[in-house]
């Protein structure tokens, strides 16, 4: 379209973790409409197996293509690291995962010195930070090291000061600190609400990526190139939806977005499984 385009853009995640990318897309782009889609019915996804977290992926962008998206971005890293390859064969359009953005911008930082993944088990499991990562520079060194209980912590209100958030934090990071990385990854949407007591643990001289920026860095680019950017001038909306639990939604979702959760709608099973928008209730 030569005068921009003003559909939506499509965000899902396993939960509520995503909207750190929704918060760093409006950041990056106001103008911009955002439905999004937590599947709080069917969290961790991380735990599940690869062809579980494939069919919840791929029924997670049917819902999100009833909403005729321009792009759909894939705010979990569990889905990033499965699923991606399969939904980008798939889709009829755009569609952009957190994990390649974090790894090139990592590569592009360390300057040939090591890099440290931290994330959940399931996406180090998966080796997509490292597969990615040589994909730009072939002798990257890389540390992995699953974190599960921060997820916890972000989850339950921990805040970064807390006592047992900095020693769960050094718990995790004091061993990968001794093998002197230069960059860390935040492999989980989660872990920017504990970034300050990550940096803290693992000092100035390491520089830590956001995989949440870094996407929506990516998601800019890819817009501006196909010449989709919303022109605005109004200011875009953010519509949530969720399989579960829509009032804690709101409440936790306000810690992950820096900014009061509004518009939450849930959608019951038989509603996610139908392919008409319209019985949904808002």
């Amino acid at each position: 379209m030569s005068n921009g385009d003003e559909r939506c853009i499509g965000v899902f995640d396993s939960g509520i973790g995503g909207l750190t990318v929704v918060r760093e897309l409006r950041r990056r782009l106001p103008h911009e409409n955002i439905v999004y889609f937590g599947d709080t019915a069917r969290v961790p996804y991380g735990i599940k197996s690869v062809q579980t977290v494939s069919r919840f992926a791929r029924e997670d962008c049917d819902f999100l293509l009833r909403f005729d998206p321009k792009m759909i971005v894939v705010a979990c890293n569990t889905v990033s690291a499965i699923a991606l390859t399969e939904l980008e064969d798939t889709l009829p359009i755009p569609i952009v995962g957190v994990v390649d953005p974090g790894a090139r911008q990592a590569v592009l930082l360390a300057e040939g010195h090591t890099i440290a993944v931290i994330a959940t088990e399931a996406t180090i499991s998966s080796d997509a930070y490292r597969k990615a990562m040589i994909k730009y520079q072939p002798t990257t060194r890389v540390i992995q090291k699953p974190c599960p209980l921060f997820v916890p912590l972000v989850e339950e209100g921990r805040r970064c000061e807390d006592a047992i958030t900095r020693a769960v934090v050094h718990d995790y990071l004091d061993p990968i600190m001794r093998l002197d990385p230069r960059v860390l990854i935040l492999g989980c949407t989660h872990y920017p609400l504990l970034k300050s007591a990550i940096a803290e643990a693992v000092g100035p001289g390491v520089k830590l990526v956001d995989s949440g920026e870094q996407t929506a860095a990516t998601v800019v680019e890819k817009l501006r190139g196909r010449n989709t950017l919303n022109p605005g001038p109004d200011p875009g909306t953010l519509t949530c939806y969720v399989s579960d639990n829509p009032q804690r939604f709101k409440e936790l979702g306000q810690r992950f977005l820096d900014h009061p959760v509004v518009d939450v709608t849930w959608v019951s099973q038989e509603q996610f499984l139908t392919h008409d928008v319209s019985t949904i209730s808002v």
